[in-house]
């Protein structure tokens, strides 16, 4: 059957580079996009190749950003204008691959490997983006071509603005082996400064570490580490469609979560959250997907299919919370948590192979579901704080659930 061809597309400075289109006095002088100067979110979302030249960072925050570059130009996000620019380069993409999995909202993987008859091999397409967005939008992508789409995202980070980089079977080990290890995919400060002192300096050392000398040392992210930096990566690029529709919601945290016990106070806080959303709508998720961000906003996410459909924040937050164990160290730090619920279908079109439960499993799992609704009823009449697991009073880590509004960000989507 041969290799697939992954693409990882990611827009170059983004949010400044829209921004730049919008404001051309903006082009010639070191700019950046910033959050809030006043709050967790006062850095630098993103910065433009001027700006880089001065060393600033994104996710570094403003007053370090301005020590380096005092001239600096600060301009505020528009979010919503970045989101209709993300769809532009998206629907793009769709005209070559109706396999097109945004992993954030300037990036993309897409498999190409039914396209290549009609559209040339992976660097052919990728050229050939490039030249399309940068026409039709002012912007412009850089491209990894690989056969997995780990290395293809390390293509496209590879070599910057609007190029392309081929990682191949065949030159892997010539590009990457001899990069920093914190360059390879998924290896944040935590994960680096371990393997350091560890003698572990490169990305070839590392692929020549035992599976299980790094389990022993990471966990279970020392198996994906061991899988990814050995070209083993065989995850599926997952299109929109195929993810059907989702709801979901996002919360950033005032301090970063540490140990599972934390992480498990926001997971439950947004599987609640979901969980009433999906209820309102009369809806069921057969997939719940989470996306964690550490604090330097490096991000993973991972999904899995549900044996039954459901609606229910404790099997949710159960779904999630083994997502998160299978994949995230206990000690890694979490910036951002993301739970969503895809592949939704009518909460009475459900039908459930009986056979899978015993007559007590199935009772319980009735008799939660008439709870949880029971709960909906009573928040709707005397707010959101009416009632709330105990484990979330007074929590320190910015989760309000007394409130009546949404989440720190509160995303749906329908296709």
């Amino acid at each position: 059957m041969g290799d697939r061809t992954i693409l990882h597309c990611d827009c170059n400075g983004f949010y400044a580079s829209v921004e730049c289109l919008y404001h051309p006095e903006y082009r010639d002088v070191p700019m950046a996009v910033c959050g809030d100067p006043q709050s967790r979110r006062g850095i630098i979302l993103a910065k433009n190749e001027l700006a880089k030249q001065y060393g600033v960072q994104t996710a570094e925050t403003i007053w370090q950003a301005r020590k380096k570059c005092p001239n600096l130009v600060l301009a505020a996000a528009h979010h919503d204008l970045y989101a209709r620019f993300s769809e532009k380069v998206n629907a793009i993409y769709r005209r070559y691959t109706d396999l097109v999995e945004p992993f954030s909202i300037d990036e993309s993987w897409l498999d190409v490997t039914g396209s290549r008859m009609l559209f040339g091999d992976g660097r052919q397409i990728a050229d050939e983006l490039r030249k399309v967005v940068r026409q039709e939008t002012g912007l412009t992508i850089s491209v990894g071509v690989s056969f997995n789409k780990v290395f293809a995202k390390m293509g496209s980070d590879y070599k910057k603005p609007d190029a392309t980089t081929v990682i191949s079977r065949e030159n892997y080990k010539s590009l990457l082996f001899p990069m920093p290890v914190d360059a390879m995919l998924y290896v944040g400060k935590k994960t680096q400064e371990l393997l350091n002192r560890r003698g572990i300096r490169t990305i070839g050392e590392l692929a020549e570490c035992s599976p299980v000398q790094l389990q022993k040392w990471l966990g279970k992210q020392g198996m994906e580490l061991y899988r990814y930096v050995n070209g083993l990566d065989t995850a599926p690029v997952i299109s929109e469609q195929q993810q059907a529709k989702s709801i979901s919601n996002e919360l950033t945290f005032s301090r970063n979560l540490i140990g599972y016990e934390e992480i498990h106070m926001g997971i439950a806080a947004l599987a609640d959250s979901v969980a009433a959303r999906l209820r309102r709508q009369h809806l069921k998720c057969c997939t719940v997907q989470v996306l964690i961000k550490n604090p330097e906003l490096q991000s993973i996410s991972r999904q899995c299919t549900l044996e039954v459909p459901t609606y229910l924040a404790k099997e949710l937050a159960q779904a999630a919370m083994k997502l998160v164990k299978d994949s995230w160290g206990s000690q890694s730090p979490v910036r951002m948590l993301s739970l969503g619920a895809a592949n939704l279908i009518g909460a009475d079109e459900t039908v459930e192979q009986l056979s899978l439960f015993s007559s007590g499993e199935q009772l319980d799992r009735n008799k939660e579901e008439r709870l949880e609704t029971a709960m909906d009823r009573i928040r709707r009449r005397y707010g959101k704080g009416a009632i709330l697991s105990a484990g979330l009073l007074k929590n320190d880590i910015g989760i309000d659930m007394g409130r009546r509004g949404k989440t720190d960000s509160d995303k749906e989507s329908e296709s």
